[in-house]
Parts: structure tokens; C-alpha cells; sequence
């Protein structure tokens, strides 16, 4: 009798509490998915300096917790940077860099392989037809936006300042500057949802929205301040 492949299920939430409520999405990680969460959590752990006591997705949101811990926003930022250019080789990433361009070809490619490579970390997502803008003013329409339904990572850490510096901005930064394909994120906190769109030049963060978003009402530390103190602590 032959066993069947191993595949991916998908997140469920019931209803509970209070009308509107629901329940945290519960996930089915599959062997790539606990691979890839493994490997992270790892990177994470060598540059805080020690282990989750944690396993599996629960670990790595509580090493990126430990990020925060003593840190600046700019300084979470630079860790978390840090850990995404030890995932790749130096020559790799120069290479991209050096000898790819930011086509509407390469952007639509960079959002397909997102939606196929990041749904451990993020959740279901799935790409979309956006309207980019390019750095001489000109608008046009290409599938380059990656759609993530209901962000896994924002949904379990509640924290506006942890979506935000490790997150939102290491990823523009990283793509933008180190792979030289800009992409821009735009997380909604009212349902958790995000758009990524690949060939978007990110604004500076002082002019989004994310840079006044208060605490999240589920945010255990949330503050009564108008913005999350953690954006820019």
C-alpha cells in the first residue's frame, strides 16, 4: 500500500468570545515548512546569542521578541538585516544585484516565488495584478503584488513595532538595497492582512500609515500612547 505525499493543509479559525471574534488560526506545517521555520529560528538564535525555549513557530516568534529586548527600532532593524544576508551567500546576492534589473518580468517572478517560498512565515497569499510606479513617475499595471490573506507572523506576535522593524522594514530594505528589486509592504492591522508589491520603491516610513498605528488592542505590553512606542523606541 502505497502512502500519499505529505501536503500542505490549510490554516483553519472558528468563531469564538465576543461577536466578530475568532479564533488563532491553527496551522499544519508540513517538512518544508518546519525546515525553513528551523532554519531561521537558528539564524535568530546565534545573533541574540541564545535558544528558544520554543519549538517550532512558537520559538521563532519568541526569538523575535528577543530582538526588541534592549534594542532601538533602528537596531532591530540592523539585526534583522543582518540575519536575512546570513541566509545567502555574499557572491549570491552581488550577483543578483549586479547583473539583474528590476523588469516587470523579474518583479512578477520575485512575487510568484514569495507566494511559493514565504507561506510558512506569513500564511496563505497569492499574486495580484498592481499598479507600480516607476521612479520617473510612470505608471503600469503587471502581476508583481503577492496578496497574504491573514499574516501568520502579525497574527501571533500582536505587536505593531514587530511587524513594522522586523518585518516590513528589513524586508524593503533587504530586497530594495541588497537584491536591488525594490518591493514595498503595506500591512493592514485591522484584519492582518498585507500587500506586497515587487517594483515599488518604499517610501520613507515616516510617511505610511504603519508609523502612527497604535498598539493592537490583543498587544500584551500595549501602550495607551496615540502610536505603538515600539515603532520608534
Amino acid at each position: 500500500m502505497s502512502i500519499p505525499p505529505e501536503t500542505k493543509a490549510q490554516p483553519t479559525s472558528q468563531p469564538f468570545g465576543a461577536p466578530g471574534e475568532e479564533a488563532p488560526t491553527v496551522y499544519h506545517d508540513n517538512w518544508f515548512d518546519r525546515l525553513f521555520i528551523w532554519l531561521f529560528s537558528n539564524k535568530i538564535a546565534k545573533a541574540v546569542g541564545q535558544p528558544s525555549p520554543y519549538p517550532g513557530y512558537d520559538g521563532f516568534v519568541h526569538l523575535s521578541q528577543k530582538i526588541m529586548q534592549g534594542r532601538s527600532a533602528e537596531e532591530q532593524q540592523a539585526l534583522v538585516g543582518i540575519v536575512l544576508r546570513s541566509l545567502m551567500p555574499a557572491p549570491v546576492l552581488w550577483a543578483i544585484r549586479t547583473f539583474s534589473r528590476p523588469t516587470p518580468l523579474v518583479c512578477e517572478l520575485n512575487a510568484w516565488f514569495a507566494t511559493q517560498l514565504f507561506e510558512w512565515l506569513v500564511g496563505p497569499c497569492e499574486v495580484r495584478s498592481v499598479e507600480v510606479t516607476s521612479p520617473t513617475g510612470e505608471t503600469r499595471m503587471q502581476r508583481s503584488g503577492v496578496h497574504i490573506q491573514k499574516c501568520r507572523y502579525l497574527e501571533q506576535s500582536r505587536c505593531v513595532g514587530m511587524c513594522v522593524n522586523m518585518c516590513k522594514v528589513p524586508t524593503q530594505e533587504f530586497f530594495t538595497k541588497d537584491f536591488g528589486i525594490p518591493v514595498t509592504l503595506t500591512p493592514n492591522f485591522e484584519d492582518f492582512s498585507c500587500e506586497m508589491v515587487f517594483g515599488q520603491i518604499p517610501p520613507p516610513l515616516e510617511t505610511e500609515q504603519a508609523s502612527q498605528q497604535p498598539c493592537l488592542n490583543q498587544c500584551v505590553t500595549a501602550s495607551s500612547s496615540i502610536v505603538c512606542p515600539k515603532v520608534h523606541g
